[in-house]
């Protein structure tokens, strides 16, 4: 542990046998007390650093726990997101499928009205000729033509043949909309016109853009620019377009009726560096400033209990970041609510 070393030169006998023994027993407890001291230094540099690596170890669990329970939230977003893309699948296929049997009895009918007509016009004709030439009938035949009033009908035919033709045209633009907006044929990247997309979401949506018990029509204004065609996939792209102007009705259709009319503006234009934006607005009530932070997260939603799932704006974020857009929104009380999306032309 050490040593004492003692030397005195002046005198002689000065380290007696009792003094060195006194010495000898202080330095054996000044011995203990080092060792004690050192003993004591080493427990406590061991307990510090057994302290630093608890704290390490404990950190080191908190973030793997941190990052499995990230991993686990990608997962079941992941996850919802598949359940979402086949749900749309399914819907696209649907709408596809009743879309064809649709049109082809719609083309039937067409497809007669016109030789329904001409037939019609033949009979009228030989009913015309029979009159000339038999310009007295017989009273039973006087009887039955007062009854039905030939003139009126002949006239009312023609009316109601063409109402048909007017309706099976009408059919047909849905058809065509709901094949658009499934574009179940086009797989992949295409290069599409996004108008016909917004337009085909418009169609399938008119039902509730309708005025109804209490409630106005709404209004859809458009400001659409020269967009060129851009490549996406369009089936994806419609989802989002339905998601915005669905959520753009509801909200007119949840607050109460105002002076001012209810409106979904919808502009479009081409931005530089090869972008084109299309924005949606509606002139409800503005959505709260908290709310607009969260509005793009996963299961967030402000419908009541079974209205909603929270997944169409977050799955609609995603499909815009996958192609390489943003998609962001804005409120106010002036301005209204804006969802505004930005595509790059490629």
């Amino acid at each position: 542990m050490g040593v004492l070393y003692l030397e005195n030169s002046l005198t002689a006998g000065a380290f007696k046998r009792d003094r060195i023994e006194i010495l000898k027993l202080l330095t054996s407890q000044a011995a203990i007390s080092l060792e004690n001291a050192r003993l004591y230094q080493q427990t406590e540099n061991y307990s510090q650093t057994l302290e630093i690596e608890v704290a390490n170890k404990t950190q080191a669990l908190n973030q793997k726990a941190h990052d499995l329970s990230g991993a686990l939230q990608d997962l079941k977003n992941t996850q919802d997101q598949l359940i979402h893309s086949a749900k749309l699948s399914t819907l696209g296929q649907m709408v596809a499928g009743v879309a064809h049997e649709i049109n082809n009895p719609v083309n039937f009918i067409k497809g007669n009205i016109k030789h329904t007509r001409r037939t019609i016009q033949e009979l009228l004709e030989l009913l015309h000729l029979y009159e000339e030439k038999y310009p007295q009938p017989d009273l039973e035949i006087q009887d039955a033509l007062e009854d039905l009033d030939l003139d009126f009908m002949a006239e009312d035919i023609f009316k109601i043949l063409e109402s048909m033709s007017l309706g099976s045209d009408r059919i047909q633009q849905i058809v065509k909309g709901l094949r658009v907006f499934s574009r179940l044929d086009e797989t992949g990247a295409k290069s599409v016109d996004l108008h016909s997309g917004l337009e085909s979401t418009l169609m399938i949506l008119s039902n509730r853009l309708q005025a109804n018990a209490g409630q106005q029509r709404i209004k859809i204004v458009k400001s659409y620019g020269q967009l060129p065609h851009i490549t996406c996939e369009p089936s994806q792209l419609n989802q989002v377009f339905w998601n915005i102007l669905s959520n753009a009705a509801d909200a007119l259709r949840s607050q109460p009726p105002t002076e001012q009319a209810p409106a979904i503006s919808i502009c479009s234009e081409v931005l530089a560096g090869a972008r084109v934006q299309i924005a949606i607005a509606n002139n409800g009530a503005p959505i709260p400033e908290t709310i607009q932070t969260q509005i793009f997260d996963p299961f967030f939603t402000t419908k009541p209990v079974g209205k909603g799932t929270g997944l169409g704006l977050f799955i609609s974020h995603s499909i815009v970041q996958h192609h390489q857009g943003s998609l962001t929104v804005s409120s106010s009380a002036d301005t209204g609510t804006e969802f505004v999306i930005t595509l790059p032309v490629r």
